[in-house]
């Protein structure tokens, strides 16, 4: 792999260590968080070099990649004065691995184009544990002459790095994963409460049911902590709902009809309201166990 100079923008639980593993592979890595006390952690931990703002950061860097919150936040990182596109030299690619709209995608890309810039909407999914491991999936949409110079740079963190598509396709398909996992853990938690519910071992029926076609990533991770109770850890409930309304959002413009993502995003909003907005996606079987 040729080592790049390369800005990472967004050192959350998972821009932390997708950051560092580009720097173990050896590129020149900038970075740049809000939270200054995440940059000190990082600089520590990898060899890098930080600075103050996202212009700042993407000055020089041939690949600038963003992972934060939202589109808002996409946004607060990317446009005006200090933002990475006012850093960015011509020629260079802005690669956004957070999951926001594919309206958003498309917008960073015109904007991109009309400086002489590429662009890539970049969502992951795998999660911390993905991001910590270097494991993760990428569907990624956008031009494919942008997507061949940087694809070997996201391998750093990624096993499955995928062109999709055109600007916004690679958020589609994140869409895509997000509305089959709720029907996923919806089902699961349905199944698992039933089973205890009938006297079952529950943890037996994982065992069993998991080397058939009920087989699942969200079974063989998430199984056996749902049936101890047990949350706190894993992809928030306030940003499966994020996720969801971006989805909801799409459905209602594409004309697609999401009947059962409608109904399962009411029931985190349940999980939210009783204090579960930190807790991992498979606290929807919460709502169940109770007598």
């Amino acid at each position: 792999m040729a080592n790049k100079k390369v800005a990472f923008i967004g050192l959350g639980v998972m821009g932390f260590p997708m950051a560092g593993h580009l720097a173990a592979k050896g590129h020149d890595v900038t970075v740049y968080n809000r939270t200054g006390s995440r940059v000190d952690e990082w600089t520590k931990a990898h060899k890098g070099t930080s600075a103050g703002t996202p212009a700042a950061a993407a000055s020089g860097a041939e690949i600038v990649f963003t992972c934060v919150g939202n589109d808002d936040d996409v946004r607060a990182v990317t446009l005006g004065e200090k933002g990475a596109l006012a850093g960015m030299a011509g020629g260079a690619i802005l690669v956004d691995h957070t999951t926001a709209s594919a309206g958003l995608a498309r917008e960073l890309a015109a904007g991109a184009e009309a400086k002489g810039l590429g662009f890539l909407d970049a969502p992951v999914s795998g999660g911390q544990a993905g991001a910590e491991n270097g494991i993760l999936t990428i569907m990624v949409g956008g031009e494919k002459d942008m997507f061949d110079r940087a694809e070997e740079t996201m391998a750093s963190y990624g096993r499955a790095v995928t062109l999709m598509g055109g600007a916004g396709s690679g958020q589609l398909t994140k869409m895509v994963n997000q509305i089959c996992i709720a029907g996923l853990v919806q089902g699961l938690s349905e199944g698992l409460n039933f089973a205890m519910r009938a006297g079952l071992d529950a943890r037996q029926v994982i065992d069993v049911i998991s080397k058939g076609a009920a087989q699942s990533w969200q079974m063989e991770n998430r199984g056996y902590t749902m049936i101890e109770g047990k949350f706190d850890f894993g992809f928030a409930v306030n940003w499966m709902r994020k996720d969801l309304g971006i989805c909801l959002e799409e459905a209602h413009d594409n004309k697609a009809r999401l009947p059962v993502t409608a109904l399962i995003d009411q029931f985190y909003a349940q999980v939210q309201q009783r204090g579960g907005e930190r807790f991992d996606t498979s606290s929807l079987i919460h709502l169940l166990m109770e007598k």
